[in-house]
């Protein structure tokens, strides 16, 4: 076979493996989507979800692991009762709602 004659057959090669590798980019963009992207927004409009749910008296626990009961809540911060006549002012993007014992046990 004539060397001009080869030339056509390897572009078309060439333009087949770049479309394959075109399809396997999207094809990890997909998984990365359902399986990484996805479920964490999932959780963090869950999160945010729980945080304006927070009330008065509820029992919480801080990014820092310091656990306490809110005693008021602002637009940007609460403030939580840690021990008797102990309290601290904490921003509220740091505050979750506490698993409760009970809850805990049954898992």
């Amino acid at each position: 076979m004539n060397i001009l004659n080869a030339m056509p057959l390897l572009q078309d090669q060439a333009a087949g493996g770049g479309l394959s590798g075109m399809l396997m980019i999207v094809a990890m963009i997909v998984i990365f989507y359902f399986f990484m992207i996805r479920p964490q927004s999932k959780k963090q409009k869950e999160i945010k979800k729980a945080r304006e749910a927070m009330q008065v008296g509820d029992r919480v626990v801080t990014a820092g692991g310091i656990h306490g009961k809110l005693k008021e809540i602002s637009d940007l911060t609460v403030i939580m009762e840690v021990a008797n006549g102990v309290s601290i002012k904490v921003d509220k993007a740091s505050v979750f709602p506490a698993v409760s014992q009970d809850n805990a046990a049954k898992k």
